[in-house]
């Protein structure tokens, strides 16, 4: 019988031509001790980035699926078309630049997951060290972290911070809707989990260039704040005792 993975890595890429093969070989290297997969999802890149997925498909064929999508549909639409191929009882989100560190994904392994996580832990969240962002976007982001923390009491502080550990009951229970991913934290609570943040390293870019500008995240990041403001105020799941969901 096929066996089972305990960790999906689930890495989205939109033209991350040059990034592809360390961050996949990366995540080999560090993981080499936990039965895992790794699930990547190319957002319709104008790039090599569908190429060197393939290679690094070929070189780690029991290892690495490769999901193209037809046409560009955005991270969080990314991040699903990946949910639907996990095998692992947990997810290990990364971003596809290499600024996230798999051997944090190591280590809150063995902390955390391996010694037997509460049974109600929904989502381990990074929270970046250090950041390699410049003196504005660092600025930014404490204030839009602050801000979205008043309003949706998500229990975390570096939303923006792209490695995220899930487990893959809880991540199913989430509504799809674009840009979604920033709002992960708020999601997995209101769905009844407990959120849990950890310290972990934020590198620079390995190549290419940052994806997001500052007036296309501010405008978004406000409409999408007042949808989940209204969301997380109309109530959370039913959980039915005969489930045995720890939730309840």
């Amino acid at each position: 019988m096929e066996t089972r993975p305990a960790l999906s890595v689930l890495i989205p890429f939109f033209n991350e031509e040059g990034n592809v093969h360390p961050v996949i070989d990366e995540v080999h290297e560090q993981l080499s001790g936990i039965a895992f997969e790794v699930i990547c999802v190319n957002d319709c890149s104008a790039d090599a980035t569908e190429t060197e997925l393939a290679e690094a498909k070929a070189k780690h064929p029991d290892t690495v699926t490769v999901l193209n999508h037809v046409a560009r549909r955005g991270k969080s639409a990314a991040l699903f078309t990946g949910l639907k191929s996990v095998r692992g009882e947990w997810v290990q989100l990364l971003d596809g630049d290499g600024q996230n560190d798999p051997a944090d994904t190591a280590r809150l392994w063995q902390e955390i997951i391996l010694p037997g996580a509460p049974a109600r832990l929904g989502i381990i969240a990074g929270k970046r060290n250090s950041r390699n962002d410049s003196g504005f976007k660092w600025v930014q982001s404490r204030v839009a972290n602050g801000v979205r923390r008043f309003v949706l009491r998500d229990d975390a502080t570096d939303t923006g911070c792209g490695w995220k550990l899930i487990r893959t009951a809880a991540f199913r229970d989430l509504p799809f809707f674009a840009s979604m991913h920033r709002f992960l934290p708020a999601l997995i609570k209101r769905a009844g989990w407990d959120v849990r943040e950890e310290k972990v390293n934020d590198r620079k870019r390995l190549a290419g260039q940052s994806k997001y500008g500052f007036l296309g995240r501010l405008g978004a990041g406000m409409f999408d704040l007042i949808g989940m403001f209204w969301l997380t105020r109309r109530g959370g799941y039913g959980i039915a005792r005969e489930w045995n969901d720890p939730r309840a």
